[in-house]
């Protein structure tokens, strides 16, 4: 008979790349004494938890304009993540900025209404997403503007309908309008002309 240490193959799959592990398994699987009912109950858990692993955190913006003009716009730094359809970002999504480009707006949101994003999964109390508007200078009202949060926190959110709306950011230290979620893999949905 062929046994396998569940926690030795639990050290095997640490030092190689999923993929190589997966294979190494299946392999292995193969080779091995096929009658022994404990080995194949160990590769089935072992693949069971592969498949769990690999599950890791998502995160999903998705744009409505209700405008009639403009461009929906999500950046994280440098690069344009969206243009208007649906972003999946495989992992936290940290510091990305949306807007509706008019053709007025600078490339990070200059001139505009700007909502400011990091969705990530909680480790500790207090460290999942956030989200905002804010109207601090260079950015500037543009076009009615919300968020809300779906698949987890739903409901919470904000909108900013007017250059004075109470749940922007003017100054940096107005972190009162903040909106956090605490929920793994938390969706948004950004909202123009609602």
């Amino acid at each position: 008979m062929f046994y396998v240490n569940f926690s030795a193959a639990r050290v095997i799959l640490g030092t190689f790349d999923m993929t190589y592990s997966l294979s190494f398994l299946i392999v292995l699987f193969a080779i091995c004494n096929l009658t022994s009912m404990h080995f194949k109950t160990t590769v089935i858990s072992l693949l069971a938890a592969i498949t769990i692993a690999v599950k890791g955190e998502t995160h999903t913006v998705h744009f409505v304009n209700n405008c009639g003009h403009g461009t929906p716009t999500l950046i994280q730094g440098p690069n344009v993540l969206s243009t208007g359809a649906d972003f999946t970002s495989n992992g936290p999504l940290i510091s990305a900025i949306a807007y509706l480009q008019t053709g007025a707006c600078g490339f990070n949101g200059e001139g505009c209404t700007l909502i400011e994003m990091t969705l990530v999964n909680p480790t500790t109390p207090g460290s999942g997403s956030s989200a905002d508007i804010s109207l601090i200078p260079p950015h500037a009202f543009s076009v009615t503007s919300g968020f809300g949060y779906f698949n987890g926190c739903d409901g919470a959110g904000a909108d900013c309908t007017s250059p004075s709306c109470p749940t922007a950011f003017f100054e940096p230290d107005d972190t009162h309008v903040q909106v956090a979620c605490q929920t793994n893999n938390v969706d948004l949905a950004v909202t123009f002309c609602d």
